[in-house]
């Protein structure tokens, strides 16, 4: 296990409901789990068809496009902000309101660019968490004036996206394989 990657301290990561997102990842190593879940995005997103990419599965109030559509605007964000936070950026960064991202994008997303779109993100992020030295991942900045460290939002990225996909596969009744064979 690399130091830098280990699972997150609640330094890291304080708030209690990114901590249950975090709680559910099986593994120690941040840079394996995000890596492995990129065969994930690429087989659920092979066993979506376009009648339930568009429908509303109750309660959920997100059709699965725009819950893909979410996963890709967190993405981007998580890289932003462990981006920021580990070159020692003191900004307190803004918290981000993801019903009006989901509103405003809604049916913009072609599902087979969504899942692109979100697997050169997740590569984008692997590549800037692999370049930063071990002790940015130890740099805390804040957001939406809570403290958080680049481990913590790498962590806090793993476990949101596993949070989505399991629900779209309950939602679905699909089965895709998460990991290689």
């Amino acid at each position: 296990m690399n130091r830098k990657s280990r699972r997150p301290s609640e330094q890291d990561l304080p708030l209690p409901i990114h901590r249950s997102y975090v709680d559910k990842v099986d593994g120690d190593c941040v840079l394996k789990v995000l890596a492995d879940q990129l065969y994930w995005i690429c087989d659920l997103g092979s066993c979506l068809s376009a009648e339930l990419v568009d429908r509303e599965h109750a309660p959920y109030t997100w059709t699965v496009r725009q819950v893909m559509e979410h996963c890709v605007d967190a993405e981007r964000i998580w890289g932003d902000r462990m981006l920021r936070i580990a070159a020692g950026d003191t900004t307190n960064l803004p918290a981000w309101d993801e019903n009006a991202y989901a509103a405003a994008r809604f049916g913009l997303g072609n599902l087979t660019h969504l899942i692109s779109e979100l697997g050169n993100l997740r590569q984008a992020n692997l590549l800037l968490l692999g370049r930063i030295v071990p002790a940015a991942w130890d740099q805390v900045g804040r957001v939406d004036s809570q403290p958080l460290t680049p481990r913590g939002i790498a962590w806090l990225a793993a476990g949101h996206l596993q949070h989505h996909f399991e629900i779209i596969e309950a939602r679905c009744e699909i089965s895709p394989q998460r990991l290689p064979m």
